[in-house]
């Protein structure tokens, strides 16, 4: 898939040039760039959901794949106490960690953009609450509006837009480098919203 960045407290020129954090983006980097409209469309048509009607579900197994074979641990509890370790509910965890970054992949509804973009920073940051796992930086994972359309992902939905208008009014908040991915349309499909289909360009 292609995409475009922003980076925040110059986290893209640490990712690119700081031996810490330049082989973890790299791996992040090559799992979004590997996935093709022919993976997409696959994942779409054969899933368990009879109603399956948008991209976010495809999208996230497949970022899910590729960087669980590139060795990042999936939903990473921030905290060690069990009242912080809900299964269920994921509120304490990240969607992936490995080293020094956090990774939230982010499809979820537009009232999570804050919570989305503070857990990087829970995982990076000395806490009264001892940690299960201590980061530096943080990636978010998200559609820009354009996929959401051509994805048919929720309107309510959370996009690389909306997250960026939120960086400045949450400054003092958000501590740590993160980079904010947006995730561009498939060049070749798209999922009409009326018949839920896979439609070709």
């Amino acid at each position: 898939m292609n995409f475009d960045t922003y980076s925040f407290r110059n986290a893209e020129l640490m990712f690119k040039h700081d031996s810490l954090y330049s082989h973890l983006w790299d791996e992040v980097y090559n799992a979004l760039i590997d996935i093709t409209d022919t993976e997409l469309i696959s994942t779409y048509e054969n899933s368990e959901r009879t109603n399956i009607k948008s991209l976010s579900e495809p999208i996230n197994k497949l970022i899910d794949k590729k960087l669980i074979e590139k060795g990042w641990s999936r939903q990473s509890p921030i905290f060690a106490s069990p009242e912080y370790r809900d299964d269920k509910k994921h509120w304490w965890t990240l969607d992936f960690s490995k080293e020094e970054i956090a990774v939230e992949v982010a499809f979820n509804h537009g009232e999570a953009v804050a919570w989305n973009l503070i857990k990087p920073v829970l995982s990076s940051e000395l806490n009264h609450v001892q940690k299960e796992i201590q980061t530096s930086a943080g990636i978010i994972i998200t559609a820009k509006n354009e996929l959401r359309v051509s994805g048919n992902i929720d309107a309510s939905a959370g996009t690389y837009e909306k997250y960026l208008s939120y960086l400045n009014p949450f400054q003092n908040f958000l501590t740590v480098p993160m980079l904010i991915v947006g995730l561009k349309s498939p060049s070749s499909f798209y999922i009409d919203k009326n018949t839920k289909k896979v439609a070709y360009r």
